[in-house]
């Protein structure tokens, strides 16, 4: 089926709601074969399924009980872009997600930029904490 007959609108919310679910196995059933991640905070992109549900297992991990806040969805006929903030125990980091889709309708390409000031001042936060 390809995207023009499911409809950017409806496959974003299935991945949205795959993202809230918390699952990698549910999540990378939308991507392509050939999918690419990013997460721009100065590492490179990892492609291909496992790499990409593996990088996003360990995301699942380091925020255990994220949640997140959608401010925007633009939506283009094969691409979105989702403006939104990750919310964990108190840390907020404003992020931008780029979704490219195939002609199938599955996510070809996830780019997320991060807030690198908020970033740096969650990490220097942590630096300065005891570890237990």
């Amino acid at each position: 089926m390809s995207t023009i007959e499911l409809g950017t609108e409806q496959i974003a919310q299935s991945y949205l709601s795959a993202w809230d679910a918390r699952d990698p196995e549910q999540i990378i059933k939308l991507h392509s074969a050939d999918t690419r991640f990013e997460l721009h905070t100065g590492g490179g992109p990892v492609t291909g399924p496992e790499a990409v549900k593996a990088t996003f297992a360990g995301m699942f991990a380091m925020f255990p009980g994220f949640s997140f806040e959608t401010h925007r969805l633009l939506l283009g006929m094969d691409h979105w872009v989702l403006d939104w903030t990750l919310v964990d125990h108190g840390v907020r980091l404003h992020c931008l997600d780029v979704v490219e889709l195939d002609g199938d309708g599955l996510v070809s390409a996830k780019d997320t930029y991060v807030d690198v000031a908020q970033m740096n001042a969650l990490a220097a936060d942590r630096a300065e904490r005891p570890v237990p």
